[in-house]
């Protein structure tokens, strides 16, 4: 009787951090990530699949609110034109929760983490 060996179970071959990467690359890297997290489950890959949700809410909601912006004349297209600088910040939170996910670490982007967690917790 030759000697048997058992395999390795099959696994998705992805951990925690891989999927907390992915989610932050563009929303269908979060749909992506999100689906990989239901057959892998990681509290650093749910926190960040949330961070970087309330980064992808806000990013649309401010492209929104702009776009409307731009059919009022003058006040609107002011504000429109401030809202440029909102942009630039969501992209570098952007930028620091993608770092915080590359690290492995359970760290909130500034001004919107904490509450993003609080909000969206019900994503388990």
């Amino acid at each position: 009787m030759p000697n048997e060996t058992n395999p390795a179970p099959a696994t998705s071959g992805m951990d925690g951090k891989t999927i907390a990467i992915i989610s932050y690359i563009t929303l269908i890297g979060w749909i992506i990530a999100f689906v990989m997290y239901s057959s892998n489950k990681s509290q650093l890959a749910i926190y960040h699949i949330r961070q970087s949700l309330a980064i992808i809410i806000l990013g649309v909601a401010c492209y929104i609110i702009q776009l409307v912006l731009l059919f009022v004349p003058f006040i609107g297209w002011i504000v429109s034109f401030l809202m440029i600088f909102v942009g630039i910040g969501l992209l570098v939170l952007w930028i620091m929760g993608l770092i915080s996910a590359i690290n492995g670490e359970e760290k909130p982007v500034p001004v919107i983490g904490k509450k993003a967690q609080e909000i969206l917790g019900g994503i388990k």
